[in-house]
């Protein structure tokens, strides 16, 4: 049996005191799975992904990644074992050039600076970005920065990686590039929150989606994107 990586207990979560954002949320990811996280806008997507990061704090329920508990005093051993991309490539790139943002995130952990250049000099030139290193992020495309984004996070060799609506913007050839990325990496668990679902399609094989703060559909993707009546019925028309 397939170990759990990510464990997600009735999970309720609200802005208000008045009402929830999220209710009853519950689902595991074992190694091995690569999950699709759909639903409307407004559906609270970005919202549970950053509880599952501690960046927001659920009112009652337990997140569990890799058996521990996503509480405060856990936070820096928890976020050793996920790897985060936000909607927005530019949060994650702020340093003068792209090899220093890549390298970041392992020299703070202690990884001597040789080790940390050459591990992203391999990323880049396995994501076609050798010839940018020593360019910052705002000389780059769209998809190149996504791409950068998310060599600084796989360098750091995250177990379980999250992504919230990576293809947002990108044309095309980089959401192939990117899908193509994805398939090849070879971590724990993926879990990816996008509309765009023949994309996810590509790269997923489980969705779950939310309607109404709640897990409405927790299945294999590729017969619930034959269901044209059900996606519109769940705010998700998939031919649109």
């Amino acid at each position: 049996m397939s170990q759990t990586v990510l464990a997600v207990h009735n999970l309720v979560y609200s802005y208000t005191k008045e009402s929830n954002v999220l209710s009853e949320i519950t689902f595991d990811i074992k190694a091995g799975d690569r999950v699709a996280l759909m639903g409307a806008t407004g559906s609270g997507k970005s919202t549970l992904l950053e509880n599952l990061i501690g960046l927001k704090q659920p009112k009652s329920g337990k997140i569990l990644i890799n058996n521990i508990h996503v509480e405060p005093e856990n936070f820096a051993e928890v976020r050793r074992h996920i790897g985060f991309g936000f909607q927005d490539a530019n949060d994650q790139l702020f340093m003068p050039t792209i090899l220093e943002d890549i390298t970041f995130g392992p020299r703070n952990y202690g990884v001597p600076n040789a080790v940390a250049i050459d591990k992203a000099r391999h990323l880049l030139a396995e994501f076609g970005l050798e010839a940018f290193e020593r360019r910052s992020a705002h000389e780059l495309s769209g998809g190149q920065r996504r791409l950068a984004a998310l060599a600084a996070i796989l360098v750091l060799e995250p177990d379980i990686l999250i992504l919230d609506e990576p293809t947002t913007g990108l044309d095309p050839a980089w959401r192939r590039k990117l899908a193509q990325v994805l398939l090849n990496w070879r971590g724990k668990a993926l879990l990816v929150a996008s509309h765009d679902l023949h994309w996810l399609a590509r790269v997923t094989q489980r969705a779950l989606v939310l309607y109404g703060g709640k897990i409405a559909i927790d299945g294999e993707i590729q017969p619930l994107l034959k269901d044209a009546q059900r996606l519109d019925s769940l705010g998700l028309p998939v031919d649109w």
